[in-house]
């Protein structure tokens, strides 16, 4: 230690007040902190410190030793006590902001992946799985599809079915096919924003429509056609991303009766019906005509998979679909799709999905008692949406979440970009998070923070 360090630290311990050793730490912090002590630095015998401060040996030692325990300093034999060198954190943010399912607890996805590209193998010649595929999937692909969405539909018609890669390629191509440069899409206020990116990349313009606890509103969804002349309405029934919301089946029949009394094409995304313990019928059912429904594996089981089902309109051409998905996605990657396929036809995509189900609403009733949030058997997917106190913006909070090491997703991300301010809110995606137990302790430590003032930190020393 240097002299003039010395020398303040005998001015400053002289005017403190409280425990002696606690002084002395506290001088520790305070000098590592404002730079008069870098990593490196050799600090004076205990011995010194005492009789510079006045004090007992042993109050010193027990400084030292807490200074020790903090991480401040170390030991190095007889060369002395140094300052360490500043903690490097190498573990990665908890990410409470990428909504995908969970890792089932007790579920070896290698032992299902070694087995369904085993049999994949056995059936198919492995030159024609690295080749090129016509688009929207061949016959077992399609024949997949029709199984995978038989909880919603009953029996389809193969040929009305496309697999796509991934349900955002379906989404840009189906915004591409349907709509114009220009064009509006009729949306609710908030959104997924995947149709958001979408559409500005397309330079289509999503509108919001007036909602309540149900919804969509008819009424609104009438007067915004015509106040708007918009072809096309983009809905999210079930589990809505992101306030988790599923629409009633009365809603979701009088919304289909005014898309058809207004030559409304619908977009149907519904990645989540399968969470849904009691799903109404998709809008589909009640608009068969002139709905395009989209779901996909990768929000139900994993997104390695990149597979979703396109159900067509009865009686529509794909045509016009499958050209615009082939203008930026020629086919589905063949080995996943096959994979995908397998695991359809053999059962294991159900138990997949029956684990990854029990996972999730298992997760969403831990963080509905950490957050203090009432539990309820519906929307239990894979994110919930979470009002914030007053005292906190969504933004501030996901600016604070980040200096503790959390991401979470503010409301405004919901948003399109010319609609009124979004409410003040976050989505919390629950599957990213490896186990439950890391799980509440990233959710405990969002709790303590929303307890807290703004700006109310802790103070961080190095």
């Amino acid at each position: 230690m240097n002299i003039p360090v010395e020398r303040t630290w005998v001015e400053v311990f002289g005017a403190g007040k409280g425990s002696r050793y606690l002084r002395i730490l506290s001088l520790i912090e305070r000098s590592i902190a404002e730079g008069q002590l870098q990593p490196g630095d050799r600090l004076p015998p205990q011995r010194r410190v005492a009789e510079l401060l006045g004090v007992d040996l042993t109050t010193v030692t027990r400084a030292y030793a807490e200074a020790k325990e903090r991480g401040l300093l170390e030991s190095r034999g007889p060369s002395g006590t140094f300052v360490s060198a500043p903690a490097v954190d190498f573990a990665q943010r908890i990410d409470l902001s990428m909504n995908m399912p969970p890792a089932p607890e007790g579920v070896e996805l290698s032992s299902f992946l070694r087995k369904g590209l085993a049999e994949v193998l056995a059936r198919n010649n492995a030159d024609l799985l690295m080749t090129y595929h016509a688009g929207g999937g061949s016959r077992a692909d399609r024949m997949a599809g029709c199984r995978w969405l038989e909880p919603m539909f009953g029996p389809l018609d193969v040929s009305r079915i496309a697999v796509c890669p991934g349900a955002q390629s379906a989404l840009a191509a189906l915004v591409l096919a349907l709509t114009r440069p220009g064009d509006t899409i009729l949306a609710e206020p908030l959104v997924y924003p995947g149709l958001i990116s979408v559409a500005e990349s397309l330079s289509r313009r999503v509108v919001a429509v007036a909602t309540d606890e149900d919804g969509m509103r008819p009424g609104a969804l009438e007067q915004a056609c015509d106040a708007r002349g918009a072809t096309v309405l983009y809905l999210n029934p079930t589990i809505q991303n992101p306030v988790a919301r599923t629409m009633s089946a009365t809603r979701r029949k009088a919304l289909a009766k005014v898309a058809q009394r207004k030559g409304l094409r619908i977009i149907e995304d519904d990645p989540y019906w399968l969470f849904e313990e009691q799903a109404p019928e998709p809008v589909a059912c009640w608009a068969p005509a002139s709905t395009y429904y989209i779901s996909t594996l990768s929000k139900c089981i994993t997104p390695g998979l990149r597979t979703a089902y396109v159900l067509m309109p009865a009686g529509q051409d794909e045509a016009s679909f499958l050209n615009a998905l082939r203008s930026f996605a020629l086919m589905a990657s063949p080995l996943p799709t096959a994979l995908a396929t397998q695991w359809v036809h053999d059962g294991s995509a159900r138990h997949l999905l029956d684990r990854v189900r029990a996972e999730s609403w298992g997760r969403h009733d831990l963080a509905s008692g950490i957050l203090g949030m009432p539990l309820r058997e519906s929307g239990r997917g894979i994110h919930i949406w979470h009002a914030l106190p007053a005292r906190w913006t969504a933004p501030e909070l996901a600016r604070a979440a980040l200096a503790e090491g959390l991401s979470v997703t503010p409301s405004v991300a919901f948003a399109p970009g010319a609609e009124p301010s979004p409410p003040n809110a976050v989505r919390l995606s629950l599957g990213a998070v490896r186990g439950r137990a890391l799980l509440a302790d990233a959710l405990s430590r969002l709790k303590a923070l929303l307890e807290r003032e703004p700006g109310a930190g802790r103070r961080l020393v190095i």
